[in-house]
């Protein structure tokens, strides 16, 4: 009734009205159709956009139309998933740094570039793994490895048949080959036994000069409830092991108790990390490992540092190991690890600038290169979705501009209305990016007014908005594209002020006796 052409005679302010007019007509149409409206419930407009309605009977049901839809978007699933190949990648430089702290004798120190400490690389491993979707429901998989320690080294090459036989199980083929071991052939099954147990079973049979090496490893595992996994591991064949742990997992810490009797390698593992709930998705870790190898303490912590990175480093302090550092990257599906040999020996000083250094280093980078660097990111991104969205948004501001002239006379009765019964009075209202005290000094205030829009909605001394966002709303418009916005209400009810300020998909409601501004004094 607002937007109705006929109802306005200013030449102008009809062509605006006719423009919103035909944009609520729209809508009116999708939403009076019952299969439109069943799809925009569900899917919202981009439910509308997708090709392949046109073959849909018109007599369906909405969990018709929801089981076609998902149809749809699986075939185009499936022609993205062609296209994929899902890399991993795992790269590993062992750093040998004893010379830092296990110095050789003075009578020593006269030889040959002995004056600085020498750290040298002792070992590097290099893994990379690619798979291809040939259909549904098969992968082929292709993945290959090279490894050097000390100056001797070697690689191989591996390809895997990964087959999903059901929703309960799959199993996958692997053949191998490389310069130090002769063929490999594998077998994996996994199959879920009950909705609360499952089982994986490994068979591989290594080829090599001293004969056929078989070995088997089976794990059966069990939910003992929402949060905890019981485990189950015997290992045949290459050291021959058995295994129980038990890892619970919840949303602020991670614990694991396991203990395992096998052949060389006898021990129990104790570990716990905590799990802050920050941005920056902040853990630390610690663990007690002892065995008939020794006994090894390690401690540590990682950080996200980016949308896609992952930084962590862990101290390890061990007898007979001595001191290692390890520093971990995680980029996207790469990981780069860097362990650092310090110490064979338990020295303080080793633990103490293992501890200490990465942390220092760490908080300075942090500060003059990571946060820099993610904010200028972070202002190129905003500027560019500004870029690329300016004509709609100026689109939208016109569209808004010219509702908020057509609701002028609206505004104008419902005013008189809520005055005559000393009811809701949008005094003033602003929408977009409000500054405060924590505001950077670069930041800017940008709002809009919207006092005449708001005072629109109100119907019976009540204004109420949903929780969505509120630059949809009749004469909105989003001031600041990608930054967060706020809805800062002043109004009047009964003759006294209230004040208001909303985020911008919360839901508001007013009047409401805690908005009332405080006049004592």
């Amino acid at each position: 009734m607002l937007y109705h052409p006929d109802k306005h005679r200013d030449p102008e302010l009809k062509s605006q009205a006719e423009r919103l007019f035909n944009l609520v007509h729209q809508a009116y149409e999708v939403l009076s159709d019952p299969q439109t409206r069943a799809i925009y419930d569900i899917y919202g407009k981009r439910g509308l956009e997708m090709e392949g309605w046109e073959v849909v009977e018109r007599r369906r049901t909405p969990a018709e139309i929801r089981e076609e839809f998902e149809r749809l978007q699986r075939e185009r699933e499936e022609r993205v998933l062609q296209q994929r190949t899902n890399p991993k990648g795992t790269i590993s430089v062992g750093i040998d740094a004893t010379d830092l702290f296990d110095r050789y004798e003075e009578e020593y120190e006269d030889a040959s570039g002995s004056g600085f400490p020498q750290i040298e690389i002792n070992k590097m491993h290099i893994s990379q793994s690619i798979e291809a979707p040939l259909t549904a429901t098969d992968t082929a998989i292709l993945s290959g490895s090279l490894s050097t320690q000390n100056g001797n080294g070697g690689g191989s090459i591996n390809f895997a048949l990964r087959r999903v036989t059901s929703a309960k199980g799959w199993g996958e083929l692997e053949f191998g080959a490389g310069d130090l071991q002769g063929p490999l052939f594998g077998l994996k099954l996994f199959r879920n036994l009950t909705p609360r147990c499952f089982v994986t079973t490994n068979c591989a049979l290594q080829f090599s000069s001293r004969g056929i090496r078989p070995g088997l490893t089976t794990v059966l595992a069990r939910n003992l409830d929402k949060n905890t996994v019981g485990y189950l591991q015997w290992r045949w064949g290459i050291q021959s092991a058995m295994n129980t742990s038990i890892v619970r997992d919840t949303n602020t810490s991670h614990f694991t108790v396991a203990l395992q009797l096998g052949i060389p390698h006898s021990f129990a593992l104790v570990s716990y990390q905590h799990k802050f709930q920050d941005d920056d998705q902040t853990r630390v870790k610690g663990s007690l490992k002892a065995g008939f190898f020794g006994t090894v303490v390690e401690y540590g912590a990682e950080r996200k540092i980016s949308r896609h990175s992952v930084l962590g480093a862990a101290v390890s302090v061990g007898v007979p190991q001595g001191v290692s550092l390890k520093v971990k990257l995680n980029r996207a599906s790469q990981t780069y690890f860097f362990p650092i040999h310090l110490t064979d020996q338990l020295l303080p000083s080793a633990v103490f600038y293992a501890t200490v250094g990465p942390l220092v280093v760490y908080f300075a980078l942090h500060r003059l290169v990571i946060k820099p660097y993610l904010r200028a990111q972070k202002e190129k991104e905003l500027e560019k979705q500004r870029e690329s969205t300016a004509t709609d948004i100026l689109q939208k501001k016109q569209e808004a501009e010219a509702a908020v002239r057509l609701m002028q006379e609206s505004v104008r009765r419902i005013i008189e209305a809520e005055e005559s019964r000393m009811g809701l009075i949008i005094v003033n209202a602003w929408y977009g990016k409000f500054v405060n005290d924590k505001s950077r000094k670069s930041e800017k205030v940008k709002v809009i007014d919207v006092t005449v829009p708001l005072q629109c909605l109100v119907k019976d001394s009540k204004l109420i908005l949903t929780e969505a966002s509120k630059a949809g709303l009749p004469g909105f418009y989003d001031p600041c594209v990608g930054e967060e916005k706020s809805l800062k209400v002043l109004y009047q009810f009964r003759g006294v002020l209230h004040q208001v300020m909303a985020l911008d998909n919360e839901a508001l409601r007013i009047p409401k006796q805690s908005h009332r501004i405080d006049t004592d004094g």
